[in-house]
């Protein structure tokens, strides 16, 4: 696996002499996201396994290409997840694709996001050269974290090799209940439940039903679901894994998909397409012809931005403007890393 390092380093070194992009792929099953992309492709789906796994430390060090799932078969193993449910859309899904697209699931608003679970990062950047930021232990960030600016790039920064995270404790019990309200009910019940000490793990709204996953020590759940009421939903396994992975009909691929990030108190957007919202409020959803501009501006109202995640005509943009300071400072870390502007050129829009 050495060798392979190596040779990605010639190779990179070679592209950016001569200026020539590369196409950073895993397991390609999150090639829909971001503006299209050309170059040569550089697969990474061969650079796989586990570098090193202590289950009483909480860490997991695995190569870029490993697959998700074979990374949460290892955990479960032991009794442990990735705390930020990723999505796969699709088996062959890689751990470096999902960290480059910084993907949470239904945990992410109690959990937290992939980025704040990714401990260090080994990468070859623009130059060719093997770079290594962050550790394998959870206190071991001083300075600017560079291993988390990786999650999110898109592949624009650099070739992610290998990856460290904390990981933790499957929860010993689980429980999804479902109550009828209408939008703007939603909003106000799911942020005030979040003040209180309820053991909440995800919330999904869609067409007027609210669920609520709860997963905690089991006398936690039995006394949330007490407390709060609603309806139990008798699969909500199956209901999660759908919603993680958008299989349910809201995710019709073939409507164009987007992705509001917003306030999760911010009122409803007013949008005229079919809505399916997560994350106590945080994550909205619309599938449909809505416009660029409509969602941008629903975006922003409630102190957000918008996304063309999946489908739709791309060529306006797929990621809401930067303000020119936040653009400068891109530009600025992209020419650092990537001078020669060879990885996944455009994918960011404009990066």
């Amino acid at each position: 696996m050495t060798d392979f390092i190596a040779q990605l380093a010639d190779r990179v070194r070679d592209h950016a002499a001569r200026k020539a992009p590369l196409r950073i792929r895993g397991g390609g099953t999150k090639d829909f996201h971001g503006a299209p992309v050309t170059g040569e492709a550089l697969e990474m789906a061969g650079y796989a396994g586990i570098v090193a796994y202590e289950p009483r430390e909480l860490v997991l060090t695995v190569r870029a290409g490993t697959r998700v799932a074979d990374v949460e078969a290892a955990l479960a193993a032991e009794g442990q997840v990735l705390p930020f449910e990723p999505p796969r859309f699709g088996e062959a899904a890689t751990i470096g694709g999902t960290v480059a697209c910084n993907l949470s699931g239904p945990r992410r608003s109690y959990a937290g996001a992939a980025r704040a679970f990714v401990l260090g990062a080994r990468i070859v950047n623009g130059k060719g050269e093997d770079l290594s930021f962050g550790g394998r232990v959870i206190k071991n960030v001083a300075g600017y974290d560079v291993s988390r600016l990786m999650a999110g790039a898109l592949g624009t920064l650099g070739v992610l090799t290998e990856l460290s995270f904390k990981v933790l404790p499957r929860p010993p019990a689980e429980a999804t209940i479902a109550f009828e309200m209408d939008e703007a009910e939603m909003i106000e019940a799911v942020n005030r439940w979040a003040g209180q000490p309820l053991p909440l793990s995800a919330t999904a709204w869609e067409a007027g039903v609210l669920r609520v996953r709860l997963s905690g020590a089991t006398s936690a759940v039995a006394a949330a679901k007490a407390k709060l009421g609603g309806e139990a939903v008798a699969d909500g396994e199956a209901y999660w894994l759908a919603v993680r992975e958008q299989s349910l009909a809201f995710f019709d691929p073939a409507k164009p998909l987007w992705r509001l990030s917003v306030a999760q108190t911010a009122a409803p957007a007013g949008l005229d397409e079919p809505a399916f919202i997560e994350w106590g409020g945080g994550q909205r959803w619309y599938s449909g012809d809505v416009p660029r501009g409509a969602a941008r501006d629903a975006a922003q109202r409630a102190r957000g931005h918008a996304t063309l995640f999946r489908g739709g005509d791309r060529t306006g943009g797929v990621f809401h403007p930067l303000p020119p300071a936040l653009a400068k400072i891109h530009r600025r870390l992209k020419d650092a890393f990537d001078p020669a502007g060879i990885f996944n050129p455009g994918r960011l829009d404009n990066f």
